[in-house]
């Protein structure tokens, strides 16, 4: 499985239901593979196929078996590809395992498989909830979810970036938050990192300001918006 420093890298998406992990898999993985040249694909979620094809969600028996599966995918993809963006991995199986029927059994084992990824890209909450079939349990089950997954990340020391935003901010955020794995090795084409400089060249001094943040895009701001 790959490493931090060279490809192959596996890039892994996870968050609760309804925050754009699909959407944003399937845009990053395009986007890298135009911007860079390297080999790229996205590995999308077994679940939503499982209950699609059983027309439930899985009893607590089952769960093992998606975990394996959705790793197993992950790592076929690797085999093939220098970047792979994975839509969910073991850790969300596990987390749900945990939300659903009260048991953190999988917990250990999906920490282990999850230090195999470069990085983790946690979807923020600031997309409205949407229905989707059997998959989706409520809006209600979102910040549990968000917080154990948080709990989790950094209770095992693994580098984990929240990305939010609407529409195509969400890719760009997540661009931003791989870029620094992928300048380590020579890119096939430069375009990325080309545009990122300019990119960063044309932006004002950064300042730490979340305590007093305002803009909209912020995830703080987000939280305090949902609190209020």
């Amino acid at each position: 499985m790959p490493g931090t420093d060279a490809p192959p890298w596996v890039f892994a998406i996870v968050g609760a239901e309804s925050t754009g992990k699909s959407t944003l898999a399937e845009a990053l993985a395009v986007q890298l593979a135009q911007a860079t040249g390297w080999r790229c694909t996205w590995v999308s979620e077994y679940l939503r196929e499982w209950c699609e094809r059983e027309a439930r969600t899985p009893a607590a028996h089952e769960q093992e078996e998606i975990a394996v599966e959705q790793a197993r995918r992950i790592e076929a993809a690797v085999a093939n590809h220098d970047i792979v963006i994975a839509d969910t991995t073991p850790l969300m199986t596990a987390v749900y395992h945990h939300q659903v029927f009260g048991d953190g059994s999988m917990d250990a084992a999906a920490i282990d498989w999850q230090r195999r990824c470069s990085l983790t890209l946690l979807t923020a909450l600031d997309l409205p909830w949407q229905a989707d079939g059997h998959q989706r349990d409520g809006a209600h089950v979102r910040e549990p979810v968000d917080a154990r997954l948080r709990t989790a990340l950094v209770s095992a020391g693994l580098p984990f970036v929240v990305v939010g935003g609407v529409g195509d901010a969400r890719a760009q955020a997540a661009l931003d938050a791989v870029a620094p794995y992928l300048r380590r090795s020579k890119s096939p084409m430069p375009g990325l990192f080309t545009r990122l400089a300019q990119r960063d060249a044309a932006q004002p001094e950064w300042r730490w300001v979340c305590e007093s943040c305002d803009v909209p895009d912020c995830e703080h701001a987000a939280l305090r918006l949902r609190r209020s």
